[in-house]
């Protein structure tokens, strides 16, 4: 079947395009999404006479689209999945869960903007590409944990927690160590304080002392 294409279609064509298509993707997909017409003379000469205004809403869908894509492309989104110690899912990480984080972040995309180019089966960083406009895509980042916490970890390691590794731990521990020397330093930071407070305050009593001598020695004059 042959289709004149109302907008860009991967790997088929531009606007304006006439192709030729299987008839099943042509009456499931691109004529109910309106991405296509049929190629006969009536609709050839519509689309010419609407060309025009059809380019510049596409133009102005593209701009917007381009402007969402600067703060979407590169975001980083956490995926909880169950999987064993080899690293390997149980089940896998679909459009439906990339669109729920990508929501949950402050976008409002729908599952079927989410290309899934291969399986995401295992953990660790996946890249997923959210198509925005025919002419333009983000890439999100998908940090596939059993847990937040692992999530974290992930993070600081750059790749993913499979098995028993000392890496792990050694990250673990580099955290507690960094946060028992700040605590070591906050507590060295507060004692001079208090020892300096106490030197004042011996101080005074020690000015007061002199004060009540002196005053005592001018009453034993005066008698």
């Amino acid at each position: 079947m042959q289709v004149v294409l109302l907008e860009r279609i991967e790997r088929l064509g531009q606007m304006g395009d006439v192709v030729k298509v299987k008839p099943g993707y042509a009456r499931n997909f691109l004529l109910p999404q309106k991405k296509a017409l049929r190629a006969t003379k009536s609709n050839l000469e519509h689309f010419e006479g609407q060309r025009q205004q059809l380019e510049a809403d596409n133009l102005k869908r593209r701009d917007e689209a381009q402007s969402i894509a600067g703060r979407l492309d590169g975001l980083g989104v956490i995926v909880i999945r169950s999987a064993g110690e080899s690293g390997q899912l149980y089940g896998s990480v679909n459009a439906r869960d990339i669109a729920e984080v990508v929501i949950e972040a402050g976008f409002t995309i729908t599952r079927d903007q989410v290309i899934v180019d291969r399986p995401t089966k295992t953990l660790g960083f996946h890249e997923f590409r959210i198509r925005l406009h025919p002419e333009v895509e983000a890439t999100v980042i998908a940090n596939v944990a059993r847990s937040g916490e692992e999530a974290e970890i992930q993070a600081k390691l750059g790749r993913a927690i499979v098995g028993d590794n000392e890496d792990e731990q050694q990250v673990v521990d580099t955290d507690e160590a960094a946060s028992n020397a700040t605590e070591l330093l906050e507590t060295a930071a507060v004692e001079p304080i208090e020892d300096s407070i106490e030197t004042d305050t011996v101080a005074v009593a020690t000015k007061e002392d002199a004060d009540s001598v002196g005053k005592n020695d001018e009453e034993e004059k005066l008698e």
